[in-house]
């Protein structure tokens, strides 16, 4: 299923926050109800919202009514809708057409790999690691030298060595490559890192 979303860029920082007030205190008709529905979720982010909905028509409306109250209060901002890219794992442009054949798909995977491993060499830190805990420090080191002569980006601690991995399909693939390979004792797991997901507000408003 198809998920978009209503980005609002506030570009007037001193009356930006009145908006969410707006939001949180308006009271909508029953008409302004039916258009929106019940699947809108509101959520904000300093001088951001964003508006989560279900299909492209609902962003559309959402669109048009957070315009109105942008300029019911006299505020500036930019607003767009997007939809959530699968492969690439980003929100993007919803004008923008998704990948349609195995080729396109296949490009949209390599960039966003390349973008990964951009972001993974800016930060000296991996998104997704692929820990595991072997039986011995004799064995964990000898396992990190080999991942390392085949290019692996490993760290060996103690008993433990730990793999980096631009995406999660690398890392459940090198995870179930490790499992067939080494010895029942060796414990291998995948580790996330998510301090740089977007984070959503404790408060969700849905209308």
């Amino acid at each position: 299923m198809e998920e978009y979303r209503v980005e609002v860029e506030l570009n007037d920082d001193e009356h930006g926050y009145s908006l969410r007030e707006r939001l949180r205190a308006l009271d909508l008709d029953d008409r302004a109800r039916e258009k929106l529905g019940t699947g809108v979720l509101v959520t904000r982010d300093g001088s951001r919202l964003f508006l989560y909905v279900e299909s492209e028509p609902q962003a559309r409306e959402a669109e048009r009514v957070v315009g109105e109250l942008v300029a019911s209060e006299e505020l500036t901002a930019d607003v767009r809708v997007t939809r959530w890219h699968e492969i690439e794992e980003v929100w993007k442009d919803a004008a923008l057409p998704l990948p349609a054949t195995p080729v396109e798909e296949a490009a949209a995977y390599a960039a966003r790999e390349a973008a990964e491993e951009l972001e993974a060499e800016r930060e000296g830190e991996y998104d997704w690691n692929v820990v595991v805990h072997m039986p011995g420090r004799g064995p964990a080191l000898d396992l990190a030298r080999r991942l390392h002569a085949d290019g692996q980006p490993v760290l060996h601690r103690w008993r433990y060595v730990i793999v980096g991995a631009v995406t999660e399909e690398r890392a459940q693939e090198l995870a179930e490559q490790l499992r067939s390979e080494l010895p029942d004792d060796a414990d291998v797991r995948i580790e996330v890192d998510l301090s740089d997901v977007e984070r959503s507000p404790l408060q969700f408003l849905p209308f």
